[in-house]
């Protein structure tokens, strides 16, 4: 394929490539580490840029149905070619003005976290004379996997806490405009390994039967959620589950007898896993310097360009490759943007290969949250170029721009 040093040349830095061949293997693997039968949501906040989500939902093989929080993603997976039929929208602070436009552009499933939430999708809804099948977000009281990112079993924004579900059961599905339609559940993200991945997919399973009984409604949909892991901004690859298809069918057979004729549909959910290791972060080395001891490699591109996760921890350290002309040597150093701000840090005392000004590096497994997710107009600097390949061909190239819209003309306050 194209050489990621000659993309830079044309195209500048800082810049992401995102390679659809592997988006498609990702897809690819992931349907078939799980059951025939089941429904394969993708988180378009991992990564909401067009050529992406095309792939994802109606590229090549199966198509990934999209799980969106915005009318923003609305209008990226529309673009896209999806069908807003087939979408779940999510989150804990819908408000009218955007139920009422998912509503009119045909969106009809929708996970809800509250008894308010789910009264106002069914205000919005009756007042445009359509039903919303509605899911029930639930924050598990407990969880089986004790590593990664935990979801669930903790006071939190998202989700029913499930010990209070069965006491609401007559408000629940006596809210005009709605449809209880079943639950949903996102207790981890980023699993440790397949083992834990297995278990808390057990977990939820069970708890989601229990839950059925409890509530003495026939769930029609069940999204026990993700927990799919893969590297981020470091080295390493993407896991491919070779146990969990067969351990996912057995469980399910045991707690819905009928899931695989669709009572209920089974769905799963992804988004770092089936888009990280599609994309690779390019930055251009702009000056070198010591302080007091410590070295320091400069980049065009900080925490506006791969920033927007690392209060969460997942960014530091990164890792780095070299595409220029010099030979890899190690040395340690701390890798910065070119913020006037401190925060401005994607690594801190880590290995780095030999730099000097005009080389440029390579940040690998950085196809999910990338610019959508950094402070892009922090300080006014330009966007990222994005760059889209497959087979080694460039498919597109892009940039996002900010414009302000006034809300009244010059002179008028």
């Amino acid at each position: 394929m194209t050489g990621y040093t000659e993309l830079a040349e044309r195209f500048g830095t800082p810049a992401y490539v995102y390679d659809l061949d592997r988006v498609a293997a990702a897809k690819r693997d992931l349907f078939a580490a799980l059951p025939e039968e089941a429904h394969l949501f993708y988180a378009v906040k991992a990564n909401p840029h067009p050529e992406l989500v095309r792939e994802m939902c109606a590229g090549t093989g199966r198509g990934c149905r999209a799980e969106i929080s915005s009318v923003g993603e609305l209008a990226a997976v529309l673009a896209a070619g999806a069908s807003a039929a087939d979408v779940l929208y999510t989150g804990p602070g819908k408000t009218e003005g955007e139920l009422t436009e998912a509503l009119k552009e045909g969106v009809r499933l929708f996970s809800v976290e509250s008894l308010g939430d789910l009264r106002r999708v069914g205000e919005t809804a009756g007042r445009l004379g359509v039903v919303a099948d509605c899911l029930l977000r639930v924050n598990s009281a407990s969880a089986s996997a004790s590593t990664s990112i935990r979801m669930t079993g903790v006071p939190s924004q998202f989700g029913f806490d499930s010990e209070t579900l069965p006491a609401l059961r007559d408000e629940l599905t006596a809210v005009p405009g709605t449809r209880v339609a079943g639950a949903h559940f996102f207790p981890l993200s980023n699993a440790k390994d397949e083992a834990s991945l297995i278990a808390e997919f057990r977990h939820t399973i069970a708890v989601a039967a229990g839950l059925q009984d409890e509530l003495g409604v026939r769930f029609r949909f069940v999204d026990i959620g993700g927990g799919f892991a893969a590297p981020y901004a470091v080295t390493g690859d993407r896991p491919v589950y070779g146990e969990l298809r067969a351990a996912l069918a057995e469980t399910l057979d045991a707690h819905f007898p009928g899931w695989r004729e669709g009572a209920p549909r089974i769905a799963f959910e992804s988004g770092r896993h089936l888009v990280g290791d599609s994309g690779t972060l390019l930055a251009g080395v702009v000056n070198l310097k010591e302080s007091r001891g410590r070295r320091f490699a400069i980049l065009d591109g900080g925490i506006n360009t791969f920033g927007g996760m690392s209060g969460l921890g997942r960014i530091l350290p990164v890792s780095v490759e070299l595409h220029g002309p010099q030979e890899p040597a190690d040395q340690v150093a701390s890798l910065v943007g070119p913020l006037c701000t401190p925060g401005d840090v994607l690594g801190r005392d880590i290995p780095l290969p030999a730099l000097a000004p005009g080389d440029v590096v390579a940040v690998p497994n950085a196809g999910a949250y990338g610019p959508t997710a950094s402070l892009l107009m922090f300080l006014g600097r330009p966007a990222p170029v994005e760059i889209v390949v497959r087979g080694g061909d460039v498919v597109s190239a892009s940039r996002i721009e900010h414009t302000r819209a006034y809300a009244y003309g010059q002179g008028e306050r």
